[in-house]
């Protein structure tokens, strides 16, 4: 986790190897301050002259500055580390999730990713920060103030390795108890935002049906039940304080008892006041050296959880990837289907798909037809290969789409869902992500296609309206052919409709398909349906059933000879019983 995390440091690796040595400094510099002014005490204790006293004064006043310089400079390497870590954190995380196939992102809930993109990587930057500056201040701080109280103050200074076993078991029982709560609490988290995300994703749904009681309720639960191990966390956590507290009244009493009575029995001789006061003033540094250490593994202990989290979306490896010489041309848009069959989890035990046998000529027009559950959409998915077939094998061009290169086969093949998303952005920008350089005019003439010019000019703004985010000031046919004609703009070897008319009438529906056809002739259409009057023009129409191929045929063919397509035609005519005339 550590080495992965790690990877992501890249061109902050200066600064963050700075941040020690600086704190190093500023360490030394406040080490050797108390041990200056012992020395300045005995001297003024001695009688000493006013230019001794400013001597030492000066040197005090440079170490101070020093100490200061050390300090402002590692903190500003610190913060500069830290956050550079999170932005490429960040950014890593999201361009893994643009790589994973649908089957790796199958495994991540959307929120948790959310959660891990800024919960956890907002712990693994605090995390850090403490790492690189006082996770090193501590020790050092510790280990200096240690060797400069054993020469001001001897046998005294043994003191604090009686108090470091007591610290260390403590710190222990608290990392050994918070550690399975952390782990707990942040798959809790990714349901909170799951919740939340579903919440509002379906307000109108929820408002609708006057929901909103239930939906409070199903949110109070899942923040209670983080709140509630959170609250366990922190309980077991705020240990620390007062064994830390315990620990330095101990030290503290030892050292103002045994120092005073050392002072006066011995007269002086063994020990000064000095010495004493030097002696005190490193006692404390070494006690807050251990606070903020205390501090550094509870902040270690939370971030290590989300630290795994991140590891996990890092190192999961796209299941789809290109091959090693891939194909950069895809010569026409013909497609085949050879014995394929599809399960989505290896461990599934059914197949989706089951042994499908098609041929597609470039150019052809292909209705899908089939009942809810006939793996109509799997099948076109292939085509991209948004997924990859568990048996046989899908050529478009007349090659294996595993073997060409992922952006030039989904370039050429163009995928319009029933549910399409618009991204927040003007018009003419969300129709620009099917071809980024397109023209205005080239713009105009696919929404003149998908019949979405008409009620653009109707906006003030044209092209240049402003969509919310997934198009939710838009109406879902409006949205559908804002999405059609995106696709178009691609000017795509394949282009594949899946149930994405199913919003707007059957007049514009038959407008939109009689302009596709002679626009774009040349073009693959593979049309998946609910309606038959979607694909009854169609040069073949395949109906699935069951994840296998029911039959295929032309619209007459498949009324005189399928029973399926025949009862979904009568269903949805009212005169089906005229079937003859």
């Amino acid at each position: 986790m550590i080495r992965q995390l790690a990877k992501s440091i890249r061109e902050y690796r200066g600064v963050s190897i700075a941040t020690p040595i600086l704190v190093s400094g500023e360490v030394v510099m406040e080490c050797v301050i108390p041990f200056i002014i012992a020395l300045l005490v005995n001297e003024v204790k001695g009688g000493c002259s006013m230019s001794v006293i400013l001597r030492y004064g000066a040197v005090l006043t440079l170490m101070a500055l020093l100490s200061l310089m050390f300090g402002g400079l590692a903190g500003s390497t610190c913060a500069t580390a830290s956050c550079g870590l999170a932005r490429n954190l960040r950014k890593d995380l999201f361009y893994a999730v643009q790589d994973y196939s649908f089957e790796n992102i199958d495994k991540f809930m959307t929120s948790s990713l959310v959660t891990r993109m800024t919960t956890d990587i907002t712990n693994v930057q605090n995390a850090y920060m403490m790492v690189i500056r006082t996770a090193i201040r501590s020790p050092l701080m510790l280990i200096f103030a240690f060797v400069m109280a054993f020469v001001m103050g001897g046998k005294m200074a043994w003191i604090f390795l009686f108090v470091l076993p007591v610290l260390a078991a403590g710190l222990s029982v608290v990392i050994y108890k918070t550690m399975p709560l952390f782990k707990r609490v942040f798959r809790k988290y990714d349901r909170l935002n799951s919740s939340i995300q579903e919440n509002i994703k379906a307000i109108r749904v929820v408002k609708s049906f006057v929901r909103e009681d239930y939906e409070q309720k199903k949110f109070n639960q899942a923040a209670e039940d983080v709140c509630r191990d959170f609250t366990r966390a922190e309980r077991i956590l705020a240990v620390n304080s007062p064994l830390m507290q315990f620990c330095i009244y101990t030290v503290m009493t030892f050292v103002l008892s045994f120092g005073s009575y050392t002072i006066i029995t011995s007269r002086g001789l063994d020990l000064d006041v000095g010495q004493l006061s030097a002696l005190i003033t490193y006692s404390f540094m070494m006690l807050n050296s251990l606070m903020m250490l205390s501090m550094v593994f509870v902040m270690i202990t939370m971030a290590g959880e989300s630290g795994r989290r991140i590891a996990e979306v890092l190192e999961e490896k796209s299941s789809l990837t290109n091959p090693e010489h891939p194909v950069f041309d895809v010569k026409d848009g013909s497609v085949s289907f050879e014995h394929v069959s599809f399960k989505y989890a290896k461990e599934a035990k059914r197949m989706v798909l089951s042994d499908i046998n098609l041929q597609i000529r470039s150019g052809e027009t292909i209705g899908i037809i089939g009942g809810t559950g006939s793996s109509k959409s799997s099948l076109i998915q292939l085509i991209s290969r948004l997924y990859d077939v568990t048996e046989g094998s899908v050529k478009v061009g007349g090659t294996d789409v595993r073997d060409y290169d992922l952006k030039t086969l989904r370039s050429q093949v163009a995928v319009v869902l029933q549910k399409n998303i618009l991204f927040s952005g003007t018009i003419r920008e969300n129709l620009r992500w099917g071809n980024k350089d397109a023209t205005d005019e080239e713009m105009v003439q696919v929404c003149k296609m998908s019949c979405a010019d008409e009620f653009i000019s109707q906006f003030p703004d044209g092209y240049d309206t402003y969509i919310e985010q997934g198009g939710a000031n838009v109406s879902g046919g409006q949205k559908q052919r804002l999405c059609i004609a995106r696709a178009l703009l691609k000017k795509p070897k394949i282009l594949i409709l899946d149930d994405s008319t199913s919003a707007v009438d059957t007049k514009t529906d038959a407008r939109i398909r009689k302009a596709m056809k002679e626009y774009i002739p040349e073009t693959t259409k593979i049309i998946i349906a609910q309606r038959t009057a979607s694909v009854e023009d169609a040069d073949r129409i395949i109906v699935m059933d069951g994840g296998e191929i029911n039959a295929v045929g032309t619209h007459q063919e498949l009324l005189a000879g399928n029973e399926i397509y025949r009862e979904i035609y009568t269903s949805q005519n009212k005169e089906g019983n005229q079937l003859g005339e």
